[in-house]
């Protein structure tokens, strides 16, 4: 069996929620979380959950910037080859599934999705990304510990992986460098540490290589 652990934000949707959010519809005056989390002060999970929760905007509103971030054209032919080939298409996310399962929906895909579950409060509450302990791969500083997806995925055969940010290095270290697809702050960190890894631009890129994959 094959596996293919996808991040979702910026990897198969082309744009991360956390970025367009911030950018479109962040009321002024939003404490900087992010500066916290980079001095120790919140998890990741804290800081994404606070941003989430800052949102004083419409849930149509918030759903306009959903639908802008960009599925990969083509992707239901695209996993349905894949799933052909033998790969199976598993995605997990240190974001949130409320938007994740309206993208993938909205695009007629059905893929196992780790993600931290969530629910549009509204009312001066935002949108509410609660921490997924039910999940097997429960982490209490990401939500979702993508090498444990991986590690778990590993026990049944050949496992590749595509990310693009810092919470994606220790998944991706765990699979050989032509199964190591990185970009943006994944391959900057990666080649920090001196690793090796195939660098892509978008999602079809990566399934195309995985498609010659064993030819």
């Amino acid at each position: 069996m094959r596996t293919f652990v996808t991040d979702f934000d910026g990897t198969l949707a082309r744009r991360d929620f956390y970025s367009e959010v911030l950018s479109q519809l962040m009321p002024t005056g939003t404490p900087a979380f992010y500066q916290h989390y980079l001095h120790g002060e919140m998890t990741h999970f804290e800081c994404l959950a606070a941003y989430f929760g800052s949102l004083r905007c419409t849930e149509a509103e918030l759903l306009e910037v959903v639908h802008t971030m960009e599925l990969e054209p083509g992707l239901p032919k695209l996993v349905g080859r894949l799933n052909a080939a033998g790969w199976e298409v598993v995605v997990a996310s240190a974001g949130c599934a409320w938007y994740i399962d309206r993208l993938l929906a909205a695009a007629g895909v059905t893929l196992p999705v780790h993600a931290s579950p969530g629910r549009w409060r509204g009312d001066g509450l935002g949108l509410e990304m609660m921490p997924p302990t039910e999940s097997p791969f429960f982490s209490p500083s990401v939500g979702i510990d993508k090498a444990a997806v991986v590690r778990d995925a590993l026990t049944r055969g050949e496992v590749a992986f595509a990310g693009d940010g810092h919470t994606d290095v220790p998944a991706a270290l765990l699979v050989p460098p032509h199964l190591r697809f990185a970009k943006d702050d994944c391959a900057a960190d990666l080649r920090r540490r001196r690793e090796t890894y195939t660098p892509f631009r978008d999602w079809g890129e990566v399934a195309a290589r995985l498609l010659q994959h064993g030819r």
